[in-house]
């Protein structure tokens, strides 16, 4: 009997639940009338709301690293009545798992990771070199293992890119509330942010060097960042004399995502509004820096990465461990604003 009702505990990171949109996409492939509901940290929310393939958003209570079990039970409890014959598990944590177990959910799916035996009994192996990015990993979890072949792994021709369906409605009232007009040039945006850490982000600098030089050319120039990039937008648009639309802290993350879908190109660091450009069919240049654009690439086919693939790459550290002038950053720095520019004139 085919699954009928599943429920997903979803990822914490934005990066992470865009990429999730390509396993709700192979769950509805496969059984069109399958309902998926997803339980996540309320703020990853206005993503599912523009993913039609989720039937329900369900906010966890949660702070983030908390393991509160009785809540954690409690909470489970209070989703028995709904039906779920399914849940998969997109994070790999022991608490993780523990909602699904208290819900009753009869078939309960993951990947081992914090000794979740007993908690999980549909147990995937996770060969990180067969299933090298985060999104063939998602997809793994929702296949049957019969689907899945002799190697378990995937035919990643097969899996769908992400795709989030904007406001734009919604992107015209956030410009009016603002005193703004859609306008009529081309549209950069620019994320210079990057929640993970310093190793991520490429210079301030270089990100207005860019931006001066769209400006010249007749772009608007747009930044985008949270309440934490503020700091950084600011230095941008002041390096280009305020000539920038700074959304730095003034949006939530709907409004972000539908003004972005409003771009014609965007430039980013490995970072969630990364992958949200990507699925919204933006024209992404992404920088990468400490992480692995081979594991977290922005999924588009028509998307340009730099990458510089430094001895010491990828680290995956928040902070570089070199401290000399040389050496610090380089991964980041060697990457010149007149490359991206290049980039930026031949899309």
């Amino acid at each position: 009997m085919s699954v009928e009702k599943i429920l997903i505990i979803g990822p914490s990171w934005v990066g992470d639940m865009v990429l999730a949109h390509s396993l709700f996409q192979s769950l509805k492939a496969q059984n069109p009338n399958v309902i998926i509901d997803v339980a996540a940290p309320a703020w990853t929310l206005p993503l599912l709301a523009r993913m039609p393939e989720i039937n329900e958003a369900i906010a966890l209570p949660f702070k983030h690293g908390q393991l509160a079990l009785l809540e954690r039970i409690r909470f489970g409890r209070s989703l028995k009545n709904k039906g779920y014959q399914q849940a998969i598990l997109l994070v790999n944590s022991l608490k993780s798992a523990i909602l699904p177990l208290a819900a009753g959910i009869p078939l309960r799916t993951g990947f081992l990771g914090e000794f979740r035996h007993g908690l999980l009994n549909d147990i995937r192996p996770l060969d990180k070199t067969k299933l090298p990015r985060t999104v063939d990993r998602f997809v793994a979890l929702g296949c049957d293992k019969n689907n899945l072949d002799k190697n378990n792994s995937l035919d990643v021709q097969k899996i769908a890119n992400p795709r989030l369906i904007a406001d734009t409605s919604n992107a015209m009232r956030v410009l009016d509330k603002n005193g703004r007009q859609r306008p009529a040039q081309k549209i950069l945006g620019l994320c210079p942010g990057a929640e993970y850490g310093e190793a991520k982000r490429w210079p301030a600098e270089y990100y207005a060097e860019v931006a001066n030089a769209a400006l010249e050319n007749g772009w608007q120039v747009w930044l985008f960042g949270s309440d934490k990039d503020t700091p950084v937008t600011a230095a941008i648009n002041d390096l280009t004399q305020n000539r920038c639309l700074d959304w730095g802290g003034k949006t939530n993350l709907g409004e972000a995502i539908d003004l972005m879908s409003l771009c014609d190109t965007v430039i980013s660091n490995d970072s969630g509004l990364m992958h949200v450009a990507a699925a919204l069919e933006k024209k992404v240049i992404a920088i990468f820096g400490s992480s692995d654009p081979y594991h977290t690439p922005p999924m588009h086919p028509d998307a340009v990465i730099e990458y510089l693939a430094l001895d010491c790459s990828p680290c995956f550290s928040r902070t570089c461990r070199f401290n000399d002038a040389e050496q610090h950053l380089a991964c980041l720095r060697n990457i010149t604003p007149q490359v991206i520019s290049l980039h930026l004139m031949n899309l």
